[in-house]
This record gives structure tokens, C-alpha cells and sequence, in this order.
């Protein structure tokens, strides 16, 4: 049913993801899929990373790490972008993904005002959107 499952990550909140990754290693053991973990991050020095190549460093060890606990394909997509939004929507189309499994969090003033990541994807994919909170 799937091949291909997107996981956007964000590496400064990789304790929150727990859920939403089991949920994807789930469902990638049940259809025979790849887990395809997508992190953005801009150009300039972040929490995460001091550069680009540094965080990419991070994210490929953070899915080697999930993909041999949960005991999945995994591959890694770094981004560099300063729009996560259209980061993530862009990936979708690059990667053909079928499914984008993602976490949630509890809303806040930002989330009210600006809207969240999730909740874009969910209303503007052409694929299914699993949020996971």
C-alpha cells in the first residue's frame, strides 16, 4: 500500500518524535517501505547545528539510530531551506512519497497566529497526512 514514508524530523525536539516514528516504523514493517527522514534547517548556524553539513551529519546518525531500533529502512534527507513548509512540500514530490508521518505538538501563540507545520501538510498534500500527537 505504501513504498515510500516520509518522517519530517526536527532534531532540536528529536524526544518528541518517539510517538510518530514508532507509528512509521509501524507501518513501514507492515507494507515493506522506507522511512524516509526529512530534516530542514536554514544556512545559518542553528541550536542543532553550526552548518549545513553538520546537521545533515546529525540527522543521517538520528535514522541510523531509529532504523535499527525500530529494524526499518531508513534514509536521511537533510534540507537546506528557510520555508519548512515548502521544504516538506517539496520533498514529498522529490522523494514520490506516499505518506507523510509526522508529530504534533501542543499549540502555541506561534502555532495560533502562524499555523503549524503539520497542519499545513495535512491541508495542502496530495497524499495522506498521519499526525501523530
Amino acid at each position: 500500500m505504501y513504498q515510500t514514508i516520509m518522517v519530517p524530523v526536527d532534531l532540536a525536539h528529536a524526544d518528541r518524535l518517539e510517538k510518530a516514528i514508532a507509528a512509521a516504523a509501524t507501518l513501514s514493517r507492515v507494507n515493506a517501505a522506507t522511512l524516509h527522514f526529512v530534516g530542514v534547517t536554514p544556512g545559518a548556524p542553528t541550536e542543532v547545528a553550526r552548518n549545513p553539513a553538520a546537521f545533515a551529519a546529525k540527522l543521517e546518525n538520528f535514522a541510523a539510530v531509529q532504523g535499527e531500533l525500530h529494524g526499518v529502512p531508513v534514509k536521511a534527507h537533510a534540507v537546506v531551506h528557510n520555508d519548512v513548509d515548502r521544504a516538506l512540500d517539496d520533498q514529498i514530490k522529490a522523494l514520490g512519497a506516499d505518506l507523510v508521518v509526522m508529530a504534533s505538538h501542543k499549540p502555541g501563540l506561534k502555532e495560533f497566529v502562524l499555523g503549524s507545520n503539520a497542519g499545513h501538510l495535512a491541508a495542502h498534500s496530495p497524499i495522506s497526512v498521519f499526525v501523530v500527537r
